[in-house]
């Protein structure tokens, strides 16, 4: 089976780098998929220099940024693994959790699996709104869509080709999550979740979510609810 590893960017000059070193030192078949998001910090430059010219990397570059929902869908479109994978740029998320991540869909278990941060203990986290508005996700997405998950907006969302495929995604920012979380139960797929490491940035370090994220994520596990 192949892994098509989705990596949507917006200035991440300082951890792109390491980041795709750790992906291409983790043992498994696949192709990377790098949406640039309209970088202006010479993130654009860098992945163009170093990975324009890889056969294992499928290079997409943005002209202007549009959000990352919209750059995990153009992502989508160029995947043709078994699996997908979505990867955020900074380095908050360990790929060498892959292969347990993709170990329950390759078994026939299941055909979507979530990296969860809160089934970790090891993992320490920043107390913030960020973190009140991911208990409230869960609380909303385990009563809406009877998810019965612990993380609800985790980066590391894993599916089969089949059930991505089966979900019409219309997110231009931070709310790809939550509309794939509703679009993937309504579609009959339960979720499998599998602890991963988690080493969290503050805004200071460039944490782009904000509050106004985490509300739009509440709207959309509430819109989704009641139509297609």
């Amino acid at each position: 089976m192949k892994l098509s590893v989705v990596i949507p960017v917006w200035n991440e000059v300082n951890t792109i780098k390491k980041l795709m070193n750790i992906i291409f030192d983790v043992d498994l078949n696949k192709e990377i998929i790098i949406v640039d998001d309209g970088s202006t910090d010479g993130t654009r430059e860098l992945i163009k220099k170093d990975y324009g010219k890889r056969k294992d990397v499928k290079v997409i570059l943005h002209e202007k940024n549009k959000g990352k929902g919209s750059a995990i869908r153009n992502g989508l479109k160029h995947a043709t693994g078994d699996i997908v994978i979505i990867q955020d740029a900074d380095l908050e998320y360990d790929p060498r959790d892959y292969p347990k991540l993709v170990q329950p869909i390759i078994n026939g278990e299941t055909e979507v699996v979530y990296g969860s941060r809160f089934l970790n203990r090891k993992n320490k986290y920043f107390f913030s709104m960020n973190l009140i508005a991911t208990k409230i996700l869960n609380l909303m997405a385990n009563i809406l869509y009877n998810a019965k998950i612990t993380d609800e907006p985790t980066c590391y969302k894993v599916f089969s080709k089949k059930a991505i495929d089966s979900v019409d995604l219309k997110c231009k920012g931070f709310e790809f999550c939550p509309e794939v979380t509703a679009k993937i139960r309504k579609n009959g797929y339960k979720i499998k979740e599998i602890p991963i490491s988690y080493k969290p940035r503050s805004k200071k370090e460039g944490k782009k979510i904000r509050c106004t994220d985490g509300m739009e994520a509440i709207w959309t596990l509430l819109k989704y609810r009641f139509i297609k």
